[in-house]
Protein backbone atom coordinates (compact mmCIF):
# COMPACT_ATOMS: atom_id res chain seq x y z
CA UNK A 1 0.00 0.00 0.00
CA UNK A 2 1.18 3.52 -0.77
CA UNK A 3 1.75 5.85 2.14
CA UNK A 4 -0.86 8.61 2.43
CA UNK A 5 -0.41 12.29 3.27
CA UNK A 6 -2.49 11.66 6.39
CA UNK A 7 0.05 9.06 7.57
CA UNK A 8 2.84 11.58 6.97
CA UNK A 9 1.11 13.91 9.42
CA UNK A 10 -0.54 16.41 7.06
CA UNK A 11 -3.74 17.99 8.39
CA UNK A 12 -7.13 17.19 6.89
CA UNK A 13 -7.86 20.66 5.42
CA UNK A 14 -4.52 20.61 3.56
CA UNK A 15 -5.20 17.08 2.30
CA UNK A 16 -8.53 18.30 0.97
CA UNK A 17 -6.72 21.07 -0.93
CA UNK A 18 -4.27 18.51 -2.35
CA UNK A 19 -7.08 16.19 -3.47
CA UNK A 20 -8.61 18.99 -5.45
CA UNK A 21 -5.26 19.41 -7.26
CA UNK A 22 -5.30 15.69 -7.92
CA UNK A 23 -2.31 15.11 -5.63
CA UNK A 24 -3.19 11.89 -3.86
CA UNK A 25 -0.03 9.87 -3.30
CA UNK A 26 3.16 11.42 -1.90
CA UNK A 27 6.25 11.39 -4.13
CA UNK A 28 9.53 10.05 -2.78
CA UNK A 29 10.86 13.44 -1.65
CA UNK A 30 7.51 14.25 0.01
CA UNK A 31 7.46 10.93 1.81
CA UNK A 32 10.97 11.39 3.17
CA UNK A 33 10.94 15.12 3.86
CA UNK A 34 7.48 15.86 5.29
CA UNK A 35 7.72 13.88 8.57
CA UNK A 36 11.17 15.38 9.25
CA UNK A 37 10.11 18.94 8.43
CA UNK A 38 6.85 18.78 10.39
CA UNK A 39 8.75 18.06 13.57
CA UNK A 40 10.20 21.57 13.55
CA UNK A 41 13.63 22.26 14.82
CA UNK A 42 15.88 20.78 12.17
CA UNK A 43 18.02 21.92 9.26
CA UNK A 44 17.45 19.93 6.08
CA UNK A 45 19.22 19.21 2.79
CA UNK A 46 17.16 17.68 -0.01
CA UNK A 47 18.90 16.57 -3.18
CA UNK A 48 16.18 16.41 -5.79
CA UNK A 49 15.51 17.65 -9.32
CA UNK A 50 12.64 19.75 -10.60
CA UNK A 51 9.41 17.83 -11.10
CA UNK A 52 9.79 15.63 -8.01
CA UNK A 53 7.19 17.45 -5.93
CA UNK A 54 9.50 19.63 -3.86
CA UNK A 55 7.04 22.50 -3.47
CA UNK A 56 4.66 20.33 -1.46
CA UNK A 57 7.58 18.68 0.36
CA UNK A 58 8.58 21.98 1.97
CA UNK A 59 5.35 23.92 1.44
CA UNK A 60 2.99 21.66 3.42
CA UNK A 61 5.16 21.58 6.57
CA UNK A 62 5.60 25.37 6.37
CA UNK A 63 1.85 25.94 6.04
CA UNK A 64 1.10 23.55 8.87
CA UNK A 65 3.60 25.24 11.20
CA UNK A 66 2.48 28.83 10.53
CA UNK A 67 0.76 30.56 13.43
CA UNK A 68 -2.02 32.50 11.64
CA UNK A 69 -2.61 34.67 14.74
CA UNK A 70 0.85 36.20 14.41
CA UNK A 71 1.03 38.53 11.46
CA UNK A 72 4.80 38.81 10.94
CA UNK A 73 6.73 36.91 8.25
CA UNK A 74 7.38 33.44 9.69
CA UNK A 75 8.84 31.68 6.65
CA UNK A 76 10.96 32.81 3.72
CA UNK A 77 11.27 30.80 0.49
CA UNK A 78 14.02 31.82 -1.95
CA UNK A 79 13.92 30.71 -5.59
CA UNK A 80 16.02 31.62 -8.64
CA UNK A 81 13.43 33.02 -11.06
CA UNK A 82 10.31 35.11 -10.99
CA UNK A 83 8.41 32.27 -12.70
CA UNK A 84 9.31 29.81 -9.98
CA UNK A 85 8.45 32.31 -7.23
CA UNK A 86 5.01 32.84 -8.76
CA UNK A 87 4.49 29.13 -9.18
CA UNK A 88 5.37 28.36 -5.53
CA UNK A 89 3.16 31.19 -4.30
CA UNK A 90 0.23 29.91 -6.39
CA UNK A 91 0.62 26.38 -5.10
CA UNK A 92 0.74 27.45 -1.46
CA UNK A 93 -2.44 29.42 -2.06
CA UNK A 94 -4.16 26.38 -3.61
CA UNK A 95 -3.01 24.03 -0.83
CA UNK A 96 -4.71 26.25 1.77
CA UNK A 97 -8.08 26.50 0.04
CA UNK A 98 -9.82 24.62 2.89
CA UNK A 99 -7.67 25.82 5.79
CA UNK A 100 -9.57 27.16 8.77
CA UNK A 101 -7.46 30.34 9.06
CA UNK A 102 -6.20 32.33 6.12
CA UNK A 103 -2.48 32.02 5.52
CA UNK A 104 -0.96 34.77 3.37
CA UNK A 105 2.02 34.26 1.06
CA UNK A 106 3.39 37.18 -0.95
CA UNK A 107 5.78 37.17 -3.92
CA UNK A 108 8.83 39.44 -4.02
CA UNK A 109 10.64 39.56 -7.38
CA UNK A 110 12.15 41.90 -9.96
CA UNK A 111 10.25 43.07 -13.02
CA UNK A 112 7.30 44.42 -11.07
CA UNK A 113 7.06 47.90 -9.53
CA UNK A 114 8.49 48.00 -6.01
CA UNK A 115 5.66 50.05 -4.52
CA UNK A 116 3.07 47.55 -5.76
CA UNK A 117 4.87 44.75 -3.91
CA UNK A 118 5.42 46.86 -0.80
CA UNK A 119 1.70 47.61 -0.58
CA UNK A 120 1.00 43.88 -0.61
CA UNK A 121 3.66 43.19 1.99
CA UNK A 122 2.16 45.78 4.32
CA UNK A 123 -0.89 43.57 4.67
CA UNK A 124 -0.58 40.51 6.86
CA UNK A 125 2.10 38.30 5.34
CA UNK A 126 3.06 34.95 6.89
CA UNK A 127 5.27 33.65 4.08
CA UNK A 128 7.48 35.61 1.67
CA UNK A 129 8.45 33.85 -1.58
CA UNK A 130 11.28 35.78 -3.18
CA UNK A 131 14.10 36.05 -5.68
CA UNK A 132 17.30 37.00 -3.81
CA UNK A 133 18.01 40.30 -5.62
CA UNK A 134 14.69 42.04 -5.01
CA UNK A 135 14.43 40.70 -1.46
CA UNK A 136 17.84 42.13 -0.59
CA UNK A 137 16.77 45.52 -2.00
CA UNK A 138 13.81 45.51 0.37
CA UNK A 139 15.86 44.37 3.36
CA UNK A 140 18.51 47.02 2.80
CA UNK A 141 15.86 49.75 2.52
CA UNK A 142 14.37 48.57 5.79
CA UNK A 143 11.08 47.73 4.05
CA UNK A 144 10.94 44.08 5.06
CA UNK A 145 11.94 42.40 8.28
CA UNK A 146 13.00 38.79 8.16
CA UNK A 147 14.68 38.68 11.56
CA UNK A 148 11.87 36.71 13.15
CA UNK A 149 11.45 33.98 10.59
CA UNK A 150 11.40 30.39 11.82
CA UNK A 151 12.10 28.78 8.47
CA UNK A 152 14.24 29.71 5.48
CA UNK A 153 13.95 27.59 2.33
CA UNK A 154 16.41 27.78 -0.57
CA UNK A 155 14.80 26.09 -3.56
CA UNK A 156 16.97 25.18 -6.57
CA UNK A 157 19.99 26.47 -4.67
CA UNK A 158 22.47 25.39 -7.37
CA UNK A 159 20.50 27.39 -9.92
CA UNK A 160 20.54 30.51 -7.71
CA UNK A 161 24.32 30.27 -7.53
CA UNK A 162 24.79 29.67 -11.24
CA UNK A 163 22.68 32.78 -11.87
CA UNK A 164 25.08 34.86 -9.80
CA UNK A 165 23.15 35.22 -6.53
CA UNK A 166 25.96 33.98 -4.28
CA UNK A 167 26.65 37.30 -2.51
CA UNK A 168 22.96 38.08 -2.15
CA UNK A 169 22.33 34.69 -0.55
CA UNK A 170 25.18 35.15 1.90
CA UNK A 171 23.86 38.58 2.89
CA UNK A 172 20.29 37.31 3.30
CA UNK A 173 21.44 34.35 5.41
CA UNK A 174 23.48 36.68 7.59
CA UNK A 175 20.40 38.89 8.15
CA UNK A 176 18.35 36.00 9.49
CA UNK A 177 20.86 34.70 12.01
CA UNK A 178 19.17 33.34 15.05
CA UNK A 179 16.99 30.38 15.68
CA UNK A 180 15.73 29.79 12.14
CA UNK A 181 15.76 26.38 10.48
CA UNK A 182 17.28 26.29 7.03
CA UNK A 183 16.04 23.87 4.39
CA UNK A 184 18.07 23.63 1.22
CA UNK A 185 16.90 21.93 -1.98
CA UNK A 186 19.26 21.44 -4.88
CA UNK A 187 19.71 19.11 -7.84
CA UNK A 188 23.49 19.12 -7.42
CA UNK A 189 25.96 19.91 -4.63
CA UNK A 190 28.73 22.09 -6.08
CA UNK A 191 31.43 23.40 -3.71
CA UNK A 192 29.75 26.78 -3.28
CA UNK A 193 26.66 25.09 -1.88
CA UNK A 194 28.72 22.96 0.44
CA UNK A 195 30.27 26.15 1.79
CA UNK A 196 26.79 27.65 2.43
CA UNK A 197 25.85 24.44 4.23
CA UNK A 198 29.00 24.62 6.38
CA UNK A 199 28.62 28.30 7.23
CA UNK A 200 24.90 28.66 7.83
CA UNK A 201 23.52 25.22 8.58
CA UNK A 202 23.77 22.82 11.46
CA UNK A 203 26.27 19.95 11.05
CA UNK A 204 23.46 17.63 12.11
CA UNK A 205 21.18 18.71 9.23
CA UNK A 206 19.06 15.82 7.94
CA UNK A 207 20.03 14.82 4.39
CA UNK A 208 17.71 13.16 1.89
CA UNK A 209 18.87 12.24 -1.59
CA UNK A 210 16.33 11.20 -4.17
CA UNK A 211 17.65 8.47 -6.39
CA UNK A 212 18.72 10.18 -9.62
CA UNK A 213 17.79 7.23 -11.76
CA UNK A 214 14.17 7.14 -10.72
CA UNK A 215 13.91 10.74 -11.75
CA UNK A 216 13.72 10.64 -15.46
CA UNK A 217 10.06 9.91 -15.59
CA UNK A 218 9.19 6.40 -16.69
CA UNK A 219 6.45 7.74 -18.98
CA UNK A 220 8.94 9.45 -21.28
CA UNK A 221 10.34 7.69 -24.33
CA UNK A 222 13.79 8.87 -25.44
CA UNK A 223 14.93 9.14 -29.06
CA UNK A 224 17.87 10.59 -30.93
CA UNK A 225 18.26 11.64 -34.54
CA UNK A 226 21.67 11.81 -36.19
CA UNK A 227 21.89 14.85 -38.45
CA UNK A 228 24.31 17.66 -39.41
CA UNK A 229 24.49 21.21 -38.05
CA UNK A 230 23.24 22.50 -41.39
CA UNK A 231 20.24 20.15 -41.43
CA UNK A 232 19.08 20.71 -37.86
CA UNK A 233 16.50 23.39 -38.65
CA UNK A 234 14.98 21.19 -41.37
CA UNK A 235 14.75 18.29 -38.95
CA UNK A 236 13.02 20.48 -36.37
CA UNK A 237 10.58 21.69 -39.04
CA UNK A 238 9.73 18.11 -40.00
CA UNK A 239 9.26 17.11 -36.38
CA UNK A 240 6.88 20.02 -35.79
CA UNK A 241 4.93 18.96 -38.88
CA UNK A 242 4.75 15.47 -37.45
CA UNK A 243 3.46 16.84 -34.11
CA UNK A 244 1.12 19.33 -35.74
CA UNK A 245 -1.67 18.63 -33.23
CA UNK A 246 0.55 18.68 -30.16
CA UNK A 247 2.45 21.16 -28.00
CA UNK A 248 6.09 21.08 -27.00
CA UNK A 249 9.32 22.89 -26.18
CA UNK A 250 12.53 23.02 -28.23
CA UNK A 251 15.66 23.59 -26.15
CA UNK A 252 18.71 25.46 -27.45
CA UNK A 253 21.97 25.96 -25.62
CA UNK A 254 22.44 29.66 -26.37
CA UNK A 255 20.31 32.80 -26.42
CA UNK A 256 21.45 33.56 -29.99
CA UNK A 257 20.57 30.03 -31.14
CA UNK A 258 17.14 30.38 -29.55
CA UNK A 259 16.43 33.65 -31.36
CA UNK A 260 17.68 32.34 -34.73
CA UNK A 261 15.69 29.13 -34.62
CA UNK A 262 12.54 30.98 -33.55
CA UNK A 263 12.85 33.39 -36.49
CA UNK A 264 13.26 30.53 -38.97
CA UNK A 265 10.29 28.61 -37.57
CA UNK A 266 8.14 31.74 -37.65
CA UNK A 267 9.03 32.19 -41.31
CA UNK A 268 7.81 28.62 -41.90
CA UNK A 269 4.48 29.65 -40.40
CA UNK A 270 4.63 27.80 -37.07
CA UNK A 271 2.92 29.14 -33.95
CA UNK A 272 6.15 29.59 -32.00
CA UNK A 273 7.94 32.08 -29.75
CA UNK A 274 11.19 32.32 -27.78
CA UNK A 275 12.10 32.49 -24.09
CA UNK A 276 15.63 33.63 -23.38
CA UNK A 277 17.60 35.63 -20.84
CA UNK A 278 17.89 38.93 -22.73
CA UNK A 279 14.15 39.44 -22.90
CA UNK A 280 12.36 42.08 -20.83
CA UNK A 281 10.30 40.58 -18.03
CA UNK A 282 7.11 41.90 -19.63
CA UNK A 283 7.92 40.06 -22.86
CA UNK A 284 8.71 36.82 -21.03
CA UNK A 285 5.42 36.99 -19.16
CA UNK A 286 3.52 37.59 -22.38
CA UNK A 287 5.12 34.55 -24.06
CA UNK A 288 4.56 32.36 -21.00
CA UNK A 289 0.91 33.38 -20.78
CA UNK A 290 0.36 32.60 -24.45
CA UNK A 291 2.06 29.22 -24.08
CA UNK A 292 0.13 28.34 -20.93
CA UNK A 293 -3.26 29.25 -22.35
CA UNK A 294 -2.55 27.34 -25.55
CA UNK A 295 -2.65 30.26 -27.97
CA UNK A 296 1.04 29.53 -28.65
CA UNK A 297 1.76 25.98 -29.77
CA UNK A 298 5.55 25.67 -29.54
CA UNK A 299 8.20 27.32 -27.40
CA UNK A 300 11.94 27.66 -28.11
CA UNK A 301 13.88 28.18 -24.89
CA UNK A 302 17.28 28.24 -23.19
CA UNK A 303 17.75 26.02 -20.12
CA UNK A 304 17.61 28.72 -17.46
CA UNK A 305 14.57 30.43 -18.98
CA UNK A 306 12.59 27.21 -18.86
CA UNK A 307 12.96 26.82 -15.10
CA UNK A 308 9.60 26.96 -13.43
CA UNK A 309 7.64 26.27 -16.61
CA UNK A 310 4.85 24.04 -15.43
CA UNK A 311 2.60 23.44 -18.41
CA UNK A 312 0.49 20.34 -18.70
CA UNK A 313 -0.15 18.32 -21.84
CA UNK A 314 3.20 18.82 -23.54
CA UNK A 315 3.63 15.89 -25.91
CA UNK A 316 7.32 16.32 -26.68
CA UNK A 317 10.63 18.00 -25.96
CA UNK A 318 13.21 18.52 -28.72
CA UNK A 319 16.84 19.07 -27.75
CA UNK A 320 18.37 21.15 -30.56
CA UNK A 321 21.72 20.36 -28.93
CA UNK A 322 22.59 18.14 -26.02
CA UNK A 323 22.69 20.17 -22.80
CA UNK A 324 26.00 20.98 -21.06
CA UNK A 325 25.03 19.14 -17.91
CA UNK A 326 23.34 15.87 -17.22
CA UNK A 327 20.91 17.53 -14.80
CA UNK A 328 19.66 19.70 -17.61
CA UNK A 329 18.64 16.64 -19.59
CA UNK A 330 16.44 15.62 -16.64
CA UNK A 331 15.07 19.15 -16.25
CA UNK A 332 14.33 19.48 -19.94
CA UNK A 333 12.71 16.12 -20.51
CA UNK A 334 10.79 16.43 -17.24
CA UNK A 335 8.70 19.17 -18.85
CA UNK A 336 6.78 16.49 -20.74
CA UNK A 337 4.86 13.47 -19.38
CA UNK A 338 3.57 15.35 -16.36
CA UNK A 339 0.61 14.24 -14.27
CA UNK A 340 0.71 10.65 -15.48
CA UNK A 341 0.71 11.40 -19.22
CA UNK A 342 3.26 10.06 -21.71
CA UNK A 343 5.72 12.16 -23.67
CA UNK A 344 8.69 12.02 -26.02
CA UNK A 345 12.13 13.47 -25.62
CA UNK A 346 14.04 13.79 -28.92
CA UNK A 347 17.71 14.76 -29.15
CA UNK A 348 19.33 16.02 -32.34
CA UNK A 349 22.98 14.95 -32.47
CA UNK A 350 25.72 15.22 -35.07
CA UNK A 351 27.96 12.27 -35.83
CA UNK A 352 30.51 11.78 -33.07
CA UNK A 353 28.01 12.60 -30.33
CA UNK A 354 26.74 9.02 -30.09
CA UNK A 355 29.04 8.43 -27.13
CA UNK A 356 27.34 11.30 -25.29
CA UNK A 357 24.02 9.54 -25.77
CA UNK A 358 25.56 6.36 -24.36
CA UNK A 359 26.81 8.26 -21.34
CA UNK A 360 23.36 9.73 -20.64
CA UNK A 361 21.84 6.25 -21.00
CA UNK A 362 24.25 4.85 -18.48
CA UNK A 363 24.16 7.70 -15.97
CA UNK A 364 20.40 8.12 -15.98
CA UNK A 365 19.55 4.49 -16.58
CA UNK A 366 17.31 5.17 -19.56
CA UNK A 367 17.06 3.70 -23.05
CA UNK A 368 17.41 5.73 -26.24
CA UNK A 369 16.08 4.56 -29.60
CA UNK A 370 17.36 5.97 -32.85
CA UNK A 371 14.69 7.73 -34.84
CA UNK A 372 14.92 8.01 -38.61
CA UNK A 373 12.80 9.94 -41.06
Amino acid sequence: MDTTFFELGISKPLIKGLKELNIKTPTQIQEEAIPVLLNKGTDFIGLAQTGTGKTAAFGLPILQNINPKKDHIQALILAPTRELVQQIQKQLFKFTKYSEHKIFAEGVYGGEKMDVQLKRLQRTTHIAVATPGRLLDFIERGEIDIKNINTLVMDEADEMLSMGFKQDLNKILAYTKGSRNTWLFSATMPEEIQSIVKTYMSPSAVRVEIDKNSLVNANISHHYIVTSIKEKTNVVTRLLDKYSDDRGIIFCRTKAGTVQLTEKLKEEGFSVDALQGDMQQKERDKVMRAFKNGSLQFLVSTDVSARGIDVNNLAFIIHHQLPDQLEYYTHRSGRTARAGKTGESIVLIISGEEQDIQKIQKDLDIKFKQMTF
